[in-house]
C-alpha cells in the first residue's frame, strides 16, 4: 500500500511540475505579444498540415470550370470559395490547407536532416583536436563554395523533383549552418571546467560530448533551426515557382504561386493568398526564433519574466 502510494505521489508531484513549467512558458509566451500570435497562427498551419488533405483533398483537386477564377469574398458561392477560385475552378482556401502538408513536410524534413547530420559533424570536429577537426569543416567549405539555391537548380534539374529529393538536396545545402556554428560552441564549451571534470573522472568521449556539452549548444541549435525552418522552406518555393520543385497534381504553397503567374493582371488572387502564406508563416517563424533566443538566454529572460509577472 505505502509502494502504490508513493507511486502516486510521485505521479501527482511531476504532473502539478509540467503543469507549472506549462503555466510558466505560456506566460513567458504573453509577455512577447508578436511571439504570442506567431505561435497561434502556425499551431493553425500545423493543424493544416496534419488533418487538412484528409478533409479537404477531394474539394481541392475537384474541377469546377463554372467557378473558373472565381474572385474572392463572394458570399454567394460555398464557403471553400471564399478566396476564390483557380484557374480550373478549384477552392483556393482548400488547396491552400491541402498544400501546407507538403510545403511542411519539405520544410522540416530538410531542416531535421541537416541539424542532425550539421550537428553530430560539428560536435565531432569541434572536439577533437586531431586531423579530423581540420577535415570536417573543409566539407562545409566545400559546400558552401556553390550557392545553395544555384546547387539545388543543378540538382534536380538532373534528377526527378520528387519529395525525397528535394528534402535531401535543400538538407545538403544547409548542413554547413549547423556544422560551423556547432563547431564554434563547442570548441569554447570543451575548454570549461565541467568537461575537464569530467574527463578526470574517466568519463568517454561519447558521454562527454552527448551527455554535457550537447545540452549546453541545443539551445542555439533549435534557435537557428526554427529561423533556418522559414528560408528552406522560401528555397522551396522558389524551386517550385521555378519548375524544379515538387510537380502537379502535388500542391505546394509555391508552386500554386507559380502557377497563378500567368493570371496576375485578371486574377491576381491565384498567387497572392498562397504567397500571403508563405509570407506570414515565414514571420511567424522569425519571430518565435526571436523569442526562444530571449527565453534561452538567462541574461535576457528576466525582461519576458517581468512581463508576464505584471499581465498575469
Amino acid at each position: 500500500m505505502s509502494n502504490s502510494t508513493s507511486i502516486l505521489n510521485k505521479t501527482s508531484s511531476s504532473a502539478e511540475g509540467f503543469g507549472a513549467s506549462l503555466v510558466r512558458l505560456i506566460r513567458l509566451l504573453w509577455a512577447d505579444k508578436f511571439a504570442f500570435f506567431a505561435v497561434l497562427f502556425l499551431l493553425i498551419v500545423l493543424v493544416c498540415a496534419l488533418i487538412g488533405p484528409a478533409l479537404l483533398d477531394y474539394e481541392a483537386t475537384r474541377q469546377n470550370l463554372r467557378g473558373r477564377n472565381s474572385v474572392p469574398f463572394d458570399l454567394a458561392k460555398d464557403w471553400l470559395y471564399f478566396l476564390g477560385g483557380d484557374q480550373l475552378g478549384r477552392p483556393l482556401l482548400a488547396r491552400i490547407i491541402v498544400a501546407a502538408q507538403n510545403t511542411m513536410m519539405v520544410a522540416a524534413g530538410a531542416v531535421l536532416v541537416s541539424m542532425i547530420v550539421g550537428a553530430i559533424l560539428g560536435l565531432i570536429s569541434g572536439y577533437s583536436r586531431g586531423r579530423l577537426g581540420q577535415v570536417i569543416p573543409r566539407l562545409a567549405d566545400v559546400i558552401m563554395s556553390f550557392p545553395s539555391l544555384l546547387l539545388a537548380v543543378i540538382v534536380l534539374y538532373m534528377l526527378d523533383p520528387s519529395v525525397s529529393n528535394i528534402v535531401i538536396v535543400l538538407a545538403i545545402t544547409r548542413i554547413p549552418l549547423y556544422l560551423r556554428t556547432t563547431r564554434a560552441e563547442i570548441l569554447e564549451v570543451r575548454e570549461r571546467m565541467f568537461v575537464q571534470a569530467a574527463k578526470v573522472i574517466g568519463a568517454s568521449d561519447f558521454r562527454i560530448i552527448f551527455r554535457h556539452m550537447l545540452p549546453v549548444i541545443f539551445p542555439t541549435i533549435m534557435t537557428i533551426a526554427t529561423l533556418d525552418f522559414g528560408f528552406v522552406m522560401l528555397a522551396e518555393s522558389a524551386l517550385s515557382f521555378l519548375g524544379i520543385g515538387i510537380q502537379a497534381p502535388e500542391i505546394t504553397w509555391g508552386l500554386m504561386v507559380s502557377q497563378g503567374r500567368p493570371y496576375l493582371m485578371t486574377a491576381w488572387w491565384l498567387s497572392f493568398w498562397p504567397g500571403l502564406a508563405i509570407v506570414m508563416t515565414t514571420l511567424s517563424l522569425n519571430l518565435l526564433s526571436n523569442w526562444l533566443r530571449v527565453v534561452l538566454d538567462p541574461q535576457q529572460r528576466w525582461r519576458l519574466e517581468i512581463g508576464g509577472t505584471k499581465n498575469g
